[in-house]
């Protein structure tokens, strides 16, 4: 494998008026690599996932994708570099199909008209590959499970063959059920050599899938630790910023 990361962030800063929300910030992702993004919230996770898939444009600093400088100035951009990101409101459209909800915006057609039978049949097949159960693929989208929900979420950013997915609280509010299938989908998308950075508040599953952990505190990446070398009460005091003793750091 080369040594050059696939994402390379260096010195991001992000400031709203007097309001800085990202003050220098460092992050790195290998490809096939599941990185575990934390912090409390007003830490910065968020913006600085905007700022990589090109919702936001930072201040200073650098992105490099396989060592190669970039600078985003709109989501098309990072999506030009392969850059998937599922927000947690999912931007799933309820009134619409399953298929339709996985090709939105680039039905496949036959001549001006929208090829149904082959759209249902690609969603099917991309479904399957990924393990996703629905009941039929001309369900409505409201009518699922959360878990359902998010793993059609993932599955149409996958579809786009991202080489960077960011998954912004994809367990949060699902079943125990619902969220081992979730997390069973990002080792798959590892598996396939997709980098993939997590940010969640639930703490164990970084530990169910993530290779590594990153831990921002207001604004500033603060920790960067090997998931073998945590465990659940090292990482709380690392995103708390208190040591053993429980006193501030």
């Amino acid at each position: 494998m080369s040594d050059t990361p696939l994402v390379s962030l260096r010195g991001i800063t992000k400031s709203f008026g007097a309001v800085k929300s990202l003050q220098g910030v460092d992050l790195t992702l290998r490809p096939g690599e599941v990185l575990g993004l934390v912090g409390d919230n007003g830490a910065g996770k968020s913006t600085l996932m905007k700022v990589l898939a090109g919702a936001l444009r930072h201040d200073s600093g650098t992105i490099a994708i396989d060592g190669r400088e970039v600078r985003f100035t709109s989501p098309a951009d990072a999506r030009a570099e392969r850059i998937g990101i599922v927000y947690q409101d999912l931007a799933l459209c309820d009134t619409l199909d399953v298929a339709h909800n996985l090709f939105l915006g680039r039905e496949p057609r036959r001549g001006p008209f929208i090829d149904r039978r082959r759209m249902h049949h690609q969603a099917a097949e991309m479904l399957s590959d990924l393990h996703v159960r629905v009941r039929s693929t001309h369900q409505e989208i409201g009518h699922l499970s959360g878990g359902q929900r998010q793993a059609v979420a993932i599955a149409r950013a996958v579809s786009f063959q991202p080489r960077v997915l960011i998954l912004d609280e994809p367990t949060a509010a699902l079943a125990v059920a619902e969220v081992r299938q979730v997390l069973s989908m990002i080792r798959r998308v590892a598996r396939q050599g997709v980098g993939v950075i997590l940010i969640t508040h639930r703490l164990q599953d970084l530990f169910e899938v993530c290779d590594r952990i990153t831990v921002m505190y207001e604004g500033r990446s603060v920790e960067d630790e090997a998931v073998a070398d945590l465990d659940i009460e090292r990482l709380v005091g690392m995103i708390t910023r208190t040591n053993a003793e429980g006193s501030a750091a």
